[in-house]
């Protein structure tokens, strides 16, 4: 038996963790230093490690969990406050990067010059990576200005919540058609049975689980177990059974134990075991798939495009639903700017896209290189447009 995997993990847990420090030094997010060490350990630089399907299967536990925490994240009763003008902001926020992206995919044909249906989807698929929003950056940086609480900054955490949901059910609808002979009908009736049963099975585990909860009140690792038993359950009924990304059942699986008396106890033990194995080795294989010998003058030429329209659908989709809906021009600004990181959930989307082929190997790298770029000047370009006119003249 082959033992290197071992070296290998422990080489990307260290280099990982390393570049996440000089990041986080640098204001940034630790999840770009994950992708650089990637970057740097993998094929795209000095080619010590490649992807395995070891690293492969962490990976994928990496995204179940990540989406996991993600609905456990994900505050209902926000949504609830936020009301029609966090939705409509979501929602041109989700329709504008996703045409988009799907126009500048179809002007530019890198991927193929002749447009059959899987070019079709795949060209699509690059619009719904488009549409994802990591606000965890964004609220980082509004709670360092003091801003969270500002009319604008409320707006965002609201428009983010939706647009996760939004991102999802586009997901879903997507991967759910990777077959381009499936029946569309037969599609969103499975779609709407795996929801049908993902209340009906969610509603009973929830039960269980706070009854449970209810005879042993103590913090348990037990409950813990059994709510990752529940996210694994969801994630392969979903796959299997109704042919939906397991990554949205892991997300819904996250949504349902959100109203959990033991949320924050179920999530802080989720995030020690991210932090420590599954989400760095997600991170780092990301980078190490990406190959940037293949980027030839076009694809260089269609990711500085693509990175234009990133930036540029989410302030003009978001902005525009905020002046909708009475925003001032000023705060629409905020908000779409607000909107632009990709981070984490846009790799994830890529990375399920990926390994369904939805998007080919050519794609990979000018995805990558957007999801890092908007990631790391978002919090500039966020700092700029709330700066006090008053202050920075006095500065």
């Amino acid at each position: 038996m082959n033992y290197d995997y071992l070296l290998y993990l422990a080489i990307i847990l260290m280099s990982t963790k390393l570049l996440g420090l000089v990041t986080r030094k640098a204001h940034m997010p630790q999840v770009v230093g994950a992708l650089i060490a990637g970057l740097i350990l993998g094929p795209a630089f000095l080619g010590l490690l490649h992807s395995s399907r070891f690293l492969n299967q962490v990976s994928e536990i990496g995204v179940i969990v990540l989406m996991f925490m993600a609905g456990l994240e994900t505050d209902t009763e926000e949504l609830k406050r936020s009301g029609l003008a966090s939705f409509i902001v979501a929602l041109f926020g989700v329709l504008v990067p996703l045409a988009g992206g799907f126009g500048i995919a179809m002007a530019c044909r890198v991927a193929s010059p002749e447009l059959s249906a899987s070019e079709l989807m795949q060209n699509i698929f690059i619009g719904i990576i488009l549409t994802a929003t990591s606000v965890s950056i964004t609220v980082e940086t509004l709670k360092e200005m003091g801003k969270v609480s500002t009319k604008a900054g409320t707006a965002i955490l609201g428009a983010a919540i939706i647009d996760d949901i939004l991102g999802i059910v586009a997901l879903t609808v997507i991967t759910s058609m990777a077959d381009p002979s499936t029946n569309i009908v037969l599609v969103l009736l499975k779609i709407v049975g795996f929801f049908a049963f993902a209340i009906v099975f969610g509603v009973g585990f929830f039960y269980i689980i706070q009854k449970w909860v209810s005879l042993d009140p103590r913090p348990n690792r037990r409950h813990v177990i059994m709510t990752f038993a529940f996210c694994l359950v969801m994630s392969f009924c979903a796959e299997h059974f109704f042919g939906v990304a397991d990554i949205t059942g892991a997300y819904v699986a996250g949504l349902v134990l959100s109203h959990s008396t033991k949320r924050e106890v179920i999530y802080r033990e989720f995030d020690t075991v991210s932090y420590l194995l599954v989400a760095p080795v997600f991170f780092a294989s990301i980078g190490l798939k990406v190959e940037l010998s293949s980027m030839s003058g076009s694809l260089i030429t269609f990711t500085l495009l693509l990175l234009v329209v990133a930036i540029l659908t989410k302030i003009l989709g978001c902005g525009l639903g905020a002046k909708l809906m009475g925003y001032t021009s000023k705060e629409s600004f905020q908000i779409g700017i607000g909107m632009i990181s990709r981070g984490e959930v846009a790799l994830i989307v890529a990375n399920k896209g990926e390994a369904l082929g939805l998007i080919g190997d050519k794609l990979y790298a000018p995805i990558v290189v957007t999801v890092v770029i908007t990631t790391v000047i978002t919090p500039i370009l966020l700092k700029a447009a709330f700066k006090d006119k008053k202050n920075a003249a006095a500065a």
